[in-house]
């Protein structure tokens, strides 16, 4: 396997980037979302089970909106944390192919700052807005 401090930088200078640390921070934050992906995930399945077992007409039960807002807003959440999870893995591809850090719009090093504020971000700031990374 390689190491990070092993790939090649290209796009230019990365400096102040230690990619060991980088691929911990993204380790970590692989397990913490991964923890709360699952207890999301237990939560809803919990919710859609409750449901399932009553007769509650949404529409006309007060409890049922509050069951149907609750199943919406667990499978928004879910769904927000598997896209963060996604965003993690792809980060880690880019590290452990040497596109870490590397604007993916201008090609240029994307600033230590904004890869500490938001390890898994793809482009720099300029071209965050209108390609999302």
């Amino acid at each position: 396997m390689t190491e990070p401090s092993d790939l090649p930088l290209f796009g230019g200078d990365r400096a102040g980037l230690d990619l060991a640390a980088v691929q911990q921070r993204l380790r970590e934050e692989r397990e913490d979302v991964t923890a709360r992906l699952a207890t999301m995930s237990k939560d809803l399945h919990s919710v859609i089970a409750a449901s399932a077992d009553s007769n509650a007409d949404d529409e006309h039960d007060p409890e049922g909106q509050t069951i149907a807002y609750e199943r919406s807003q667990l499978s928004a959440l879910v769904r927000a944390t598997r896209d963060q999870l996604a965003d993690i893995e792809e980060a880690t591809a880019r590290l452990e192919q040497g596109g870490y850090g590397i604007c993916e719009v201008c090609l240029q090093p994307i600033p230590s700052a904004r890869l500490a504020a938001r390890p898994v971000a793809r482009t720099c700031v300029e071209h965050a807005a209108t390609h999302g990374g």
